[in-house]
């Protein structure tokens, strides 16, 4: 019998780099063992039908999933909600409002954004959490020149990555380098960083770098800065945790849903000094970081592939089997 085909829709491409690219390549990965899969930008009537199609963003894939309804409403769908989904669109996008109503399933990338969805729509929801391969941490020297402190993500607003550029000026430890890779969606916050680049030794914009190079240089960092104003789960939180980084993390519901409630490395968002003390402490106060790595470690099962891949593989096969 010919295996059944599942059709992913991302809104990124894989030149963009992005976290919705990253999910659709490794659940891609991961449903190729039991089915055919393809990769689309966008589905339409115009394009061979899937058995299942899985959706990332309820914004901007909203016509892929109103056109797949249409044209087959018989057939089942996957809706995978991001954070710009989840703590904005949601609510005043009617075309995302849609979205939710028409996915026979809806997908959430941490617990907490749960409680964002409307009751109506909770009982068709479940939360897979990302994954990362781990990688065996870096073993730094006891005495070090420098501490790597890295943001990782495109320049954008919903990043904010002002706050970074902001504490990167009021990091008091001689040692703390700032390191900041990502694209310049925002030319005005790609100028921000060339600016601080020109004006702050300690701070340095890398720009777009491959993936497997952002990695390593996370890999080799002392901690790692998510200063978003809004995730939906972000992956870059599951690469530091599973590589033995620890993080710093903005408070909002979508790193509180990766990290836990009690997690100790939260600083209010956009609060630029709150997040420089952060970063000073992790340097100077050893007792507090090792607090931070252990708190990380205890997360790090939750984000293992191999949980990944059973959850995505159930997903599939529970809807394809309720729909024969």
């Amino acid at each position: 019998m010919a295996s059944k085909r599942v059709t992913i829709v991302s809104p990124a491409r894989a030149q963009q780099n992005n976290g919705n690219w990253q999910t659709a390549r490794r659940w891609a990965l991961f449903l190729r063992e039991r089915y055919d899969v393809d990769i689309v930008l966008e589905w339409s009537a115009a394009l061979p039908a899937p058995d299942l199609l899985i959706a990332l963003h309820a914004r901007r894939s909203a016509s892929s999933l109103a056109a797949f309804a249409q044209a087959h409403p018989d057939r089942p769908t996957a809706l995978v909600l991001t954070g710009t989904d989840l703590y904005r669109d949601i609510a005043t996008d009617r075309s995302a409002q849609q979205s939710l109503k028409s996915a026979t399933a809806l997908v959430l990338l941490q617990d907490a954004g749960l409680a964002l969805l409307p009751p109506a729509m909770r009982g068709k929801a479940r939360v897979i959490y990302q994954s990362a391969p781990a990688l065996a941490p870096y073993p730094h020297p006891s005495s070090r020149r420098a501490y790597s402190i890295s943001m990782i993500g495109h320049l954008r607003e919903e990043k904010d990555p002002r706050t970074f550029i902001a504490a990167a000026a009021l990091v008091r430890n001689p040692k703390a380098r700032m390191i900041h890779i990502g694209g310049a969606l925002d030319p005005a916050l790609g100028a921000a960083a060339e600016a601080a680049q020109a004006s702050n030794p300690r701070y340095r914009w890398l720009g777009n770098l491959a993936h497997a190079a952002t990695r390593q240089r996370l890999k080799r960092s002392h901690a790692m800065v998510i200063a978003s104003r809004m995730e939906g789960g972000a992956n870059v939180i599951i690469e530091a945790v599973t590589s033995g980084v620890p993080v710093l993390a903005s408070d909002i519901s979508g790193n509180r849903g990766m990290l836990g409630d009690d997690y100790e490395g939260y600083f209010a968002p956009g609060d630029a000094a709150a997040l420089a003390a952060l970063i000073d402490r992790s340097i100077d106060d050893p007792a507090f970081y090792r607090r931070l790595r252990d708190q990380c470690d205890a997360r790090a099962a939750l984000f293992a592939p191999a949980a990944e891949q059973a959850a995505v593989l159930g997903l599939v096969d529970n809807l394809l089997d309720t729909h024969q």
